[in-house]
């Protein structure tokens, strides 16, 4: 497959645009339930997105295939759409300026909730394969 025809383009597009409307709707959503103090939904997309990425890649990992075409959709496309360390890192500034204190536990808890939820989305795909 060559990643530069059209197929593979068109996968990553499409899921591109999933998941960056995912990402859209669960920032609307944490604004509304919880306000504009934390920045509740960027953490929450990275977190859930190093969970799924996790359980994909223990899942492959351990023998799962996944067709080079979904791959290119879910991690790729909707995964790349929906994760946003860019914006984290943009929140991460914005919260330093007003508290370097609540900046460093934004940065720990993203990191940390990210990596350990990578674990564990590993441990459940491998178990799922």
């Amino acid at each position: 497959m060559n990643p530069l025809s059209l197929g593979p383009v068109l996968c990553v597009a499409a899921g591109g645009a999933v998941g960056s409307v995912l990402r859209h709707l669960v920032g609307v959503m944490a604004l509304r339930h919880a306000g504009a103090d934390f920045p509740w939904g960027t953490l929450a997309v990275n977190v859930v997105g190093s969970l799924a990425i996790g359980a994909i890649g223990g899942a492959v990992a351990d023998g799962a295939a996944l067709a080079p075409e979904l791959r290119l959709f879910l991690v790729t496309g909707v995964l790349g759409g929906f994760t946003t360390f860019s914006a984290f890192s943009l929140d991460t500034g914005a919260l330093f300026q007003r508290s370097p204190a609540l900046a460093a536990l934004y940065l720990a808890v993203t990191i940390g909730g990210g990596l350990g939820a990578f674990a564990l989305g590993w441990l459940l795909g491998q178990r799922a394969a």
